[in-house]
């Protein structure tokens, strides 16, 4: 059992609370996905019940967590600076059951994941591996030393389509306790019993929190449901109070009638003290309305505040491309690894025409990421187009040292810091985020940085690598209508199924011996 029990978090640098009074219980079998936009302190919940030490220099937590004889197994986000620079086979050293494990059971552990067989004993550097194999190879790990509850902060990022599919296997076979984050629906929608649901409202100055013992899709549901309904029962009750106050508005101006006649017939009134009952009754009826009403308002439902996704529309600068316009018209004999080592895929060949929206797929470590950058030296000096690069490691190409608006800002004028301002406050950004490093943003916001630099730029053609993977799956729906709708071009690498299915019109496999229609 994994018990935490009246958690709050406050957030050191936005003096915000990101968690209160937040309590749980997980068992065996239990497959906890916890979700919420991007910047509400998922993975920070995720770190603090792996080791609440993790967070100290950002959060200050108070609470209980309970994790008795479980032995927990935590899956990062990203590598931490020590293991990027250890090779693979000093990696997987460092986990004391690795040197004993049997042979067959390595093959078999490296087949399911589509890694050689003699992968565990590289002399490769864990940091230059590709984004899939790095995940592959913590997740590895991790199995290896047979913990009863598995803690995964997007454990599904940058893993080809096999390996996905293998993923959730192991989450749906787990016998412990598995505690997820992540932003493939796929895979929530597959893996999923419970929802743990963090949210930020009022311009994240409130935190709330669900816990439901139910599935993903099930939960949206009802939660959209439980909405719709609640806002309508709210207008009702809004109607009929409105209603009421008329009735009451009403009386009381009979009552302040009443008193205006009283005051002007002074003594000429024939029975004085009859009129002054009569006023008093009233009074006293208004006073009880008054009370009565206070009760009611008190009881009415309350308009519902849900954390709305982000509200942007990307491409609203950009030119219309031409049905008929060739967009990129791409040959390469050969494909190597950037540092030269191996050859990667031949005879490449890749046409594409007007607004089209192509997505190249493939197993990890087949060159995807290269042959994107290949083709973005390609286009990005070219006049007749507008091209612009979203890279994976965002770092390629963001000083995250810099603010938000600092990252986006070309002239730096007034007028433009205040447009960008207005933009990211469209994009759920607060002031104090603004005013942060983009380093201390987590992914999901530096990418929604890169969105807003990309519709800035007015770029008619997008190279897109892995767009949709650090946005949550409430944000995810809004993306894809995003890029469906986008007026240009997008040549994107994705292992995300729902983008590859309702934004995609063309997918191509990289295999060794070129692109191969999907």
């Amino acid at each position: 059992m994994l018990q935490v029990q009246h958690l709050t978090i406050d957030h050191i640098r936005d003096l915000r609370t990101i968690l209160k009074d937040f309590s749980v219980t997980l068992n065996a079998g239990d497959k906890a996905v916890i979700i919420g936009e991007e910047g509400n302190g998922k993975s920070t919940l995720l770190k603090w019940i792996f080791d609440p030490a993790l967070i100290e220099d950002y959060a200050e937590a108070e609470g209980i967590r309970v994790t008795g004889a479980e032995r927990l197994a935590y899956l990062p986000q990203q590598l931490t600076e020590k293991d990027a620079g250890l090779t693979v086979w000093e990696f997987f050293a460092e986990e004391t059951l690795f040197a004993d494990a049997p042979p067959r059971r390595l093959a078999k552990l490296a087949s399911s994941l589509g890694l050689s067989p003699g992968f565990f004993y590289s002399d490769q550097i864990m940091g230059t591996l590709s984004g899939g194999e790095k995940v592959k190879a913590q997740l590895a790990r991790l199995l290896l030393a047979e913990p009863t509850a598995l803690l995964l902060d997007e454990p599904s990022n940058d893993i080809d389509i096999e390996t996905l599919e293998y993923l959730e296997r192991v989450i749906r076979e787990f016998s412990g306790i598995v505690l997820f984050i992540s932003h493939d629906e796929t895979l929530i929608e597959r893996t999923a019993n419970m929802v743990i649901h963090l949210e930020q409202v009022h311009r994240k100055q409130q935190c709330r929190h669900t816990v439901a013992r139910t599935g993903y899709r099930e939960y949206a549901e009802r939660r959209l449901n439980a909405f719709e309904k609640q806002a309508q029962q709210a207008q009702s009750d809004l109607r009929k109070k409105r209603i009421r106050d008329e009735k009451y508005r009403r009386i009381l101006q009979s009552v302040d009638r009443a008193q205006v006649t009283i005051n002007h017939a002074g003594r000429d009134n024939p029975d004085p003290m009859q009129a002054a009952r009569n006023l008093k009754d009233k009074m006293h009826t208004v006073k009880s309305m008054q009370k009565r009403f206070a009760r009611e308002d008190a009881q009415m439902t309350e308009k519902p505040v849900m954390e709305n996704p982000i509200d942007f529309t990307l491409g609203e600068n950009a030119e219309p491309i031409p049905t008929g316009k060739t967009v990129l018209d791409f040959e390469l004999p050969r494909l190597s690894a950037p540092d030269g080592s191996r050859l990667l895929a031949e005879n490449i060949r890749l046409l594409v025409r007007g607004p089209e929206k192509v997505c190249i797929i493939g197993r990890n470590g087949c060159g995807k990421t290269t042959l994107l950058k290949e083709i973005w030296e390609q286009l990005k000096n070219r006049t007749d187009i507008r091209a612009a690069y979203m890279p994976q490691n965002y770092a390629d190409l963001l000083d995250l040292s810099k603010t938000p608006v600092d990252c986006i800002c070309t002239k730096g004028d007034a007028e433009e810091r205040t447009m960008v301002r207005t933009f990211l406050g469209a994009l759920r950004f607060t002031t104090a985020e603004m005013e942060h490093p983009a380093s201390a943003l987590s992914g999901g916001q530096q990418a929604k940085i890169f969105l807003l630099r990309l519709n800035l730029s007015g770029a008619n053609v997008l190279l897109l690598d892995e767009p949709t993977r650090n946005f949550s799956p409430l944000s995810g729906p809004v993306i894809r209508r995003m890029l469906a709708a986008f007026p240009g071009a997008i040549l994107s690498v994705s292992h995300d199924r729902k983008y590859i299915e309702e934004v995609c019109g063309t997918v191509l496999e990289l295999t060794e011996g070129g692109l191969v229609q999907h």
